[in-house]
This record gives structure tokens, sequence and C-alpha cells, in this order.
């Protein structure tokens, strides 16, 4: 075992060989957390590891692993203790940024300051930095022994190559010979089932008093214990054999189940190539993928994947993203811009700057998600998981009263009544509804990844199964986010001397609008000096001094109380506005001295996926921090509601009014729109796998289609759907057995056989939304 530094208090971490359900996770969480000094227990079942704070002086790692173990667990301490992922939290910070009040979103990256150019709204996220995890290849104890065995299928492995499976063909083997010797030498054929019920119970009873002794007595091992050794007292020995059989392939089948699950995850890591090629003093040389640095230049030739999130800093190539994005068509992409690990390089030589590491770049960032949203349980499981508490001891109290109520008050037989109530303690068990949820969940996060798709847990997928609204930030969310001027109106001077005042005091901006005026500038090749004393008045502009002259610019609403606006300029600002574009006012020494609009234009799949959520009868509404007139000119283009001239407390009162009457759902390109992604019930990012697409908010479109908002709620309707149907099936499956049971019309092998059945009927169901399409419209 590693060794693990004795500190006052600290964070360890184990891989825990074969968690194949929630219900194997509950069961560890109870033993381990009954251990003194022990705390924050933390279990994922998708990535089978468990994170727990220790106390100084109490429980040693070792009591740990041990009790994990004795438990029927496998445990390998991770190299590194992994630390927890507190979720990001959200900070409402609001730089006014409002280009003629246009609401807009920015992925800054440094505090922001509060600069509000003419007068646009953006708000910014503070988000906790999330430590790298590393991971552990688990030990196989080589747990060889029948009945509950955990054990995570080696990778390429078929389930008879693993110790579960070997074991499983063991104890058919030991019942085979029974019944054979039963025919062969009939006074011996009781006992040869005797002695293979032991052989297969065994291993079963140890781990059922394990765990009782840890202060869990009712599990599933303990009713399988119970069952066995009662009905070889009554003389049952042959179906005490065959249910301990199938038992043990019943957890053959959960095991298969729940690495087919991980191995949809798994695929996406092994997409990233292994090795990379570093240019360094103009001589190259291959490394391990992993061991890149920040900062290195890696080449990547023609059929290559890239090896690392970076920057292209020569060559110009087509880069087939589909890993990543999921979008299959090819992107061409030049110097400066940014690639990911894990995309085709389809057509020509590449140098790219590496600009994260191995353990922080993009496909490795959705996997570390989609395995940590498992431990975001829905409320449908939490309930579950609550029901199952008492489900269980009120099953083994109601067998107890049918094995002796009716012999001890009707004169009953006693083997028939505990035959009875065997069957009922077989039947009773609430594994496949325990898993039903989980397993449900664990499929759709992971068919969501593959598509493009992510949502932060079964939280996540509940919530938006529910959504009744879809409330879009407007630009770059409904649009492309990059406008471009397309008119400017001198009232006095020339056009160039409107541009030059707006890009003086505009320079120095990254805000998409000031880009596109300072563009424009160039383009026209129109000088300018930067403005003095620049300055952003929140909500409204920006002004500054250029030659001594003071300059405003801002939204035409915000500029008529600081110059006079005649006929004629009011009526060329609503021409504009009218015409779908945004306006920004140049005042100079008081004084309108012209217009310059700007047009960012819809999505190209804007009005498809209005139109997709319309069917689905979801409403849509644009909130917007632009005019009024914009607002209503690109909202009427799709089809859909419009709430225009929002600040960023606006949007979130707008919100708050629309979450009283139905869930909603809020998109943006998790930047701008903080406050408000926050106060929706569910808040979803724009963005081609950013660090804030992908950390700050509820879930993302890694595509940037607005089409995958419908299919993200058609994906987790679809999973919400599935999950009733398990349930019940689950609960269907029980209550006739039950019944059958009490009246003796089935027996120990077929309540087994029951259960074991609906297990791998409500797994199965759940596995069928990895092959879900979530694009396509039902």
């Amino acid at each position: 075992m590693a060794a693990h530094p004795e500190t006052a208090s600290k964070t360890l971490s184990w891989k825990v060989g074969g968690m194949d359900c929630a219900s194997c996770a509950a069961k560890i969480r109870g033993a381990v957390e009954r251990l003194p000094g022990v705390s924050d227990v933390k279990l994922s079942v998708m990535s089978e590891t468990l994170t727990l704070a220790l106390g100084a002086g109490a429980t040693t790692p070792e009591a740990i692993e041990k009790r994990v173990n004795g438990l029927g667990y496998s445990t390998a301490a991770l190299a590194t203790p992994a630390t927890a992922h507190p979720a990001p939290e959200q900070d409402a910070c609001g730089c006014g940024h409002d280009h003629g009040g246009h609401a807009h979103d920015h992925d800054h990256k440094h505090d922001h300051s509060g600069h509000d150019h003419s007068g646009h709204d953006h708000a910014g996220h503070d988000h906790a930095p999330k430590a790298g995890k590393q991971s552990a290849t688990a030990k196989d104890h080589g747990h060889g022994l029948p009945g509950h065995v955990h054990e995570a299928t080696p990778d390429g492995a078929s389930w008879y190559q693993t110790a579960k499976g070997r074991l499983v063909i063991a104890t058919g083997l030991f019942l085979g010979a029974a019944y054979a010797a039963g025919l062969i030498w009939p006074g011996i054929g009781h006992w040869a089932f005797i002695l293979a019920c032991v052989v297969g119970v065994a291993p079963v009873a140890r781990r059922a008093f394990a765990a009782a002794r840890a202060g869990i007595p009712f599990t599933i091992e303990m009713l399988m214990t119970i069952a066995a050794i009662g009905a070889l007292f009554i003389g049952a020995a042959e179906e005490a054999a065959l249910v301990v059989f199938l038992f043990a392939v019943g957890e053959v089948l959960e095991g298969v189940a729940a690495d087919r699950a991980r191995a949809s995850i798994r695929a996406l890591g092994d997409l990233v190539p292994k090795t990379a090629i570093v240019e360094e003093n103009g001589a190259t040389r291959q490394v391990d993928a992993a061991s890149l640095r920040i900062g290195q230049v890696v080449l990547v030739r023609p059929g290559d994947r890239i090896p690392a999130d970076g920057e292209i800093t020569d060559g110009t190539s087509g880069i087939d993203e589909s890993p990543v994005t999921g979008e299959s068509v090819p992107k061409t992409k030049g110097v400066g811009e940014p690639v990911y690990a894990g995309s085709v390089n389809r057509e020509a030589a590449l140098r790219v700057r590496v600009d994260k590491a191995a353990e922080d770049n993009t496909i490795a960032r959705i996997i570390r998600l989609v395995e940590e949203a498992q431990e975001a349980r829905a409320p449908t499981e939490r309930f579950i998981d609550r029901f199952s508490r008492w489900y269980m001891p009120a099953i083994v109290g109601l067998a107890v009263l049918v094995a002796l109520v009716p012999p001890l008050l009707l004169g009953a037989e006693w083997s028939v009544w505990i035959y009875r109530a065997l069957a009922l303690l077989l039947i009773g068990c609430p594994c496949a509804l325990v898993i039903s949820v989980p397993a449900a969940i664990a499929a759709a996060l992971s068919a969501g990844a593959r598509q493009g798709l992510l949502m932060k847990g079964g939280v996540v997928i509940e919530t938006a199964a529910k959504t009744g609204l879809v409330a879009f930030d407007k630009t770059g969310t409904l649009t492309q986010g990059k406008p471009r001027v397309t008119d400017v109106v001198a009232l006095t001077g020339s056009e160039a001397e409107v541009l030059a005042f707006a890009a003086a005091v505009e320079h120095g901006s990254a805000h998409p609008l000031a880009e596109a005026v300072l563009e424009r500038t160039r383009a026209d090749g129109i000088a300018y000096k930067p403005a003095a004393e620049a300055a952003a008045l929140a909500g409204q502009g920006v002004t500054g001094k250029v030659d001594g002259r003071a300059v405003f610019v801002g939204a035409p609403r915000h500029a008529e109380s600081r110059a006079p606006f005649d006929k004629r300029a009011r009526l060329t600002a609503e021409e504009l506005e009218a015409a779908g574009k945004t306006v920004a006012a140049v005042i100079v020494d008081g004084a309108l001295a012209g217009f310059i609009a700007l047009r960012d234009e819809p999505r190209e799949d804007a009005a498809a996926a209005i139109a997709e959520l319309k069917a689905m009868g979801i409403r849509s509404t644009m909130l917007t921090g632009d005019n009024a007139r914009t607002g209503a000119a690109i909202a009427a283009g799709l089809g859909m509601e419009h709430k225009a001239e929002l600040m960023p407390d606006d949007k979130v009162a707008a919100i708050k009014a629309f979450s009283s009457e139905t869930a909603v759902m809020m998109v943006g390109d998790g930047i701008n729109d903080a406050p408000a992604l926050a106060a929706a019930s569910i808040g979803i990012a724009m963005g081609s796998g950013t660090d804030v697409a992908l950390e700050t908010a509820d879930g993302a479109v890694l595509k940037s289609r607005v089409r995958d908002v419908a299919a993200m709620i058609r994906l987790a309707r679809a999973a919400m759907g599935n999950i009733r149907t398990n349930i019940a099936i689950a609960l269907g499956l029980k209550a006739v057995f039950l019944v059958t049971s009490v009246l003796g019309y089935t027996g120990l092998w077929i309540a087994i056989l029951a259960d074991t059945g609906a297990t791998v009927i409500v797994t199965a169901n759940a596995l069928r939304l990895l092959r879900f399409d979530a694009g396509k419209a039902s």
C-alpha cells in the first residue's frame, strides 16, 4: 500500500475495484463513515474512487482498506491523494459594458473592472480552479470466491476471463456435479447439493457478517445467507444450491452492465494520442503525450490526432473536432486559433503551442465532469435510497411474520411457511429498484457527453426534463457574437471623424462591439489616438477626452440626456434599430456627431431550434440588454418572445418571475449572464469546451449549436421516462412475486430468478440510453 503522510487532517483517495451500482457505493459509504475520524466521504461509481477526510490519531488508512476489502471490494491507494472538486461559485460581478444597450457575454479570465462601454451589460464568473485528479489502477486482490464479488473488468477482457466469471463457472460446475452425483449415486445426491451450496454461500456469508459488523445488517448478502442456510435446514438443498448459482450469475451480469457504461467514457480518453512529437531548437523528438508541458511546441502531421489543447503557431489545416464537439464537418483553422486534444488534423502539418497540461485538456475535463456528476444525485434517486432503507427491514420483518404466524396461530406446517418466508426474503431484495435510477443517469450522462451535451449529474437531468421555458441570452447564444459595423451616419463632420472619435474611447477594449468599431476603423485606414481619461459608466456607455474634447459613446436612450436630438436624428436611430441593428450614438462636446450601427446575425440553426422547442411544448424567450426595436426585430425573425433593454438585475428579476410559473432553463455563454444563470432552475453554457463553459454552469452544449438545447431536454426527458419505466418494472415484479411467494405459487429459485431478472431488465433498459440520438426529433 502507498504510504500516507501524517498530518492533522488529510484527504485520502483509493481506487475501489468493483463498484457496480449505487447500492455498492451506499454500502461502502455506510461502513466507512462509521469509522472514527472519517468525514466527507465521496464515492464515484463511474470512476470507482473513494475519497475521504481522515483526522489524525483516529483510524489508519490500513483500517479503512481492511473495512472495504472485508465487504468484498479491492482497494488501491491513489498515487496522490485526490482533492475534492467543489462546484465553482458563481459571482454576480457586473461590469456594465452596454454597447447600444446590447447585452453581451465575454470570456474574461481577469478581474472584472466594471468597464462599461456604450451601455453594454455584462457580468463575470469567479470560478474556483478545478484540481487535477490522478488515477491509479486498482489491484486485483483475487477475491476468488463466488457470491457478491466485486471486480472491475480489465480492458479487453471477456466476462469469463475475470475472476468473477471464473467463479460463476466453477459454481455452475459444482451444481452440475451435484446433479450428476444424484443420478449416479442417489444416496449422496442430497449431500452433494449441500456441499455445492456451502461452497457457494460461504464467501457471501463472510461479506454479510463483515457488513453487519460495520453497522449495515440489511444487505443482499445477508438475505442470501439466511435464505440459503434456512433452505438447507428445511431440506431444500437442491434449491439452495441453485439460488446461490443464480445469484452469482446476476452479479456477473451486473458487473458487465456497469462496465459497459464506464467503457463509453473510457473511449473518450482513448481518443487522445499516447505520444507527441515535440519540436525544440529545430529538432523533433517523440515523447509521452501525458508529459507535455505548457509552452512546448508540438508538430502535428496530417492524419495525426492533436495531443494537447493549444494554439496553432504555424500552418493552416482542416481540423476534425468531432471527438470533442460531436461536429462532423472539419473546420479550417490557422495561426492563433485554438485546437483541442483528440481532434484530427486532416490536411497539412501544424505546429501547436501547448496551452493545457494533459490532466486538464478538454477531453480530460469532460471525463472528469461526467465522473463527478455521479455524485450529484437526482431527487428521485435520493427518494429511492430513503425508501430502500426502510423497505428491506420491512421485508425482513414481514418474512419473520410469515414464518411464525401461520404455524403458531393456525397450526400450519413449519417447513412450508419457513420456505415461503425464505422466498419472500429473496424476492424482497431491492437491488433492481436501487439500480434503476443511477443506471439510467449514468447512461444518459455518457450518451450526452458523446454528443456534446454535458449535464452535471442527476439533479440537472431531472430539472432539464421538467423545463417549461427556455430563456436565451442574445449575443453569442442566439447570435454569432461577432458583430460588424453596417452603417456610419455622420450628422456633423465626416464618417471618418465619427469612427475616429468612437475608436479613440474604445481603444484597448476586448468588447465585441468595441472590436467591431476598431476593425472597421483599421479596414478604412482611419488614424486615431487613444482617448485620455477613458472611463466606463455602468449600464450607459464610455467617455474620454480626445485632443481636449469630451467624447461619449453609448446607446441613443442614454445619449439624449447629453446632447439634443433633432427630428432627423431620432428618425435615423429608429430606422436603424427597426432593421435589427444595434445603434451607438457618438457625442462630442455636448453635440451629436453621428451614429454607428452594428449587427450581429442570428446563428443558422436558431430559428429551427426555437421551432423544435415549440413542438416540444416549451416556450422560448430572449433576454437582451439591446434596445427594444432591435430585440423585437431579431425575436420576430426567430419566432420567439423577448424582453429588451434589460440590465443584469432585470434579467434576474425576469428569470424569477418566469420561475414562479414553470421550471426555467437559462442559456448563455457562461460569462456575462452569471446572475441569470444562477437564478434559473438550470443554467446551460454555450461554448466549445472553454473553461468557463465547462465549469461554471449546470451543463454545456459543446457544439455551440442552439438546436442542442432542445436535444439536451430531449435526452433528459428520455432519461426520466427510462427511470419511470425501470421503477415500474422493479416494483411491479416485486409486487407480483411477493404475493405468489406468500401464497406458495413460486419457490426459492423462482424468487432469486425474478430478482436477478428484474436487475438485468432495468439495467439493460437503462443501457438503451447509450444509443439514444438526442438530435433526432421524436
